[in-house]
């Protein structure tokens, strides 16, 4: 093997707990691994991304990695983590969700030939015929209740309830597990810590039927050094999905974390070598004030899961806010770009009409606005006059000036007073 993946995992701090013989499994062959993504809504999100980054590192280790999409477990839930149970999705969701779920895997893993291609498999497929009486025969035996009700994940739902459906579904997961080690030939599956209970559970079954070795390897599960939960915003998920989160929206939110998680994602999220973070990492400490190390990681992951066209423009959008943007910057924002730079400035909503009997420029700024931007004539004059507005991104210094300004997009105005205040005046028919 070309790095020992291991190894590469325990550098970068990922891994939590790991099977006996599976290091040594790795050293020996090219191993084929999986891990599942359950396709219960049309994009994955940042959540997700340790588990990408894990099949990433796999195959640039030489393995053979496998992307499990659920199509079946799916149509279950799984227990592990969740506080009740989650509603079930119909077939055609699922199938439209998977569809949506691969397109996004392919930004990450190598799909072509090669004796190491990552390969996506549907568990609908081997489960789609199999009948219960069957399952219950196949499957069930092998595995006792009192083995299943020591699970933390059943464990921790005992006392608010928990349906058949998702006790079961350790046995469905196990089953995945067992059905790629036959087929497949299968040897490690890779999860979240949340899923070691799951996954011995198909190592389990494997011995059990087939006198077979298998291996599991699990990884931390993310936190921020604040405590906060990892991947949410007030906004709630951050989704790969430009239509779900835009790219200005990614791009700001790993931007913005704390230096300490910086240090942490630039080893997980990106396949920068050891050398290269450390010098990264040494030059931050130096200078934390440039932010190079947020710098860096928002680069990285912003065009691996958008691309480098969508990067140079929320690049442009973040020094509208916050650098010394010019109006060329402005006029090339799209208007889903626009309105998420702008999302959180005040913003005050006029008729063309209204927009078109402006006077003057004081009066747009103060009356026509509803004293909004200004609370008066007398406080727009005198600040224009002083050099300290700008309309989009232009200085403005005659009072009296007509406000025939070119609309971005048609519909909007960039007001700024001062340097750092913003509003965004939105002109509708």
């Amino acid at each position: 093997m070309s790095k020992n993946f291991v190894e590469e995992l325990r550098w970068r701090g990922m891994i939590h707990d790991i099977t006996p013989g599976a290091e040594e499994q790795l050293k020996k062959e090219m191993t084929s691994g999986y891990i599942g993504f359950d396709p219960t809504a049309d994009s994955l999100h940042i959540g997700h991304l340790v588990q990408i980054m894990t099949l990433v590192q796999f195959q640039k280790c030489g393995h053979k990695p496998y992307a499990l999409v659920g199509g079946a477990t799916g149509m279950v839930g799984d227990p592990s983590g969740k506080s009740s149970e989650r509603n079930l999705l119909s077939e055609d969701i699922l199938r439209h969700n998977e569809s949506c779920v691969k397109a996004q895997l392919m930004k990450f893993l190598d799909f072509s030939n090669g004796d190491n291609a990552a390969v996506m498999v549907n568990n609908y497929d081997w489960f789609k015929n199999f009948n219960f009486l069957e399952f219950i025969r196949d499957v069930g035996k092998h595995i006792t209740v009192n083995y299943m009700m020591a699970k933390d994940s059943v464990q921790k739902r005992l006392e608010t309830g928990l349906s058949f459906t998702e006790f079961t579904y350790q046995l469905v997961q196990g089953y995945d597990f067992y059905w790629l080690y036959k087929n497949k030939n299968c040897k490690l599956q890779m999860g979240g810590s949340d899923q070691w209970g799951n996954i011995l559970t198909g190592t389990e079954l494997i011995r059990r039927k087939d006198d077979g070795d298998a291996f599991a390897l699990t990884t931390q599960l993310i936190k921020k050094a604040d405590g906060t939960k990892f991947g949410k915003t007030e906004g709630g998920n951050v989704w790969l999905d430009s239509k779900r989160t835009s790219p200005y929206k990614f791009y700001q939110y790993w931007l913005n974390v704390s230096d300490e998680d910086a240090s942490n994602y630039i080893k997980i999220f990106t396949e920068r070598n050891k050398e290269e973070i450390e010098s990264l990492i040494a030059g931050h400490i130096l200078a934390p004030h440039a932010r190079k190390l947020q710098l860096e990681l928002a680069k990285d992951i912003t065009v691996r899961v958008h691309s480098q066209v969508e990067y140079e423009g929320v690049v442009k959008a973040s020094n509208i806010l916050f650098g010394n943007s010019v109006s060329e910057d402005l006029n090339s924002l799209d208007e889903e770009t626009l309105l998420s730079v702008f999302e959180g400035v005040p913003q005050t909503t006029i008729s063309k009409s209204e927009f078109e009997s402006a006077t003057s420029l004081t009066d747009l700024l103060s009356e026509i606005t509803q004293g909004k931007i200004f609370s008066s004539k007398g406080e727009a004059r005198k600040m224009i006059q002083g050099g300290g507005v700008s309309i989009n991104k232009i200085k403005v210094s005659d009072p009296n000036q007509k406000p025939d300004f070119k609309l971005l997009q048609d519909r909007y105005l960039l007001a700024q007073k001062g340097k750092k205040n913003y509003y965004l005046i939105i002109i509708n028919e």
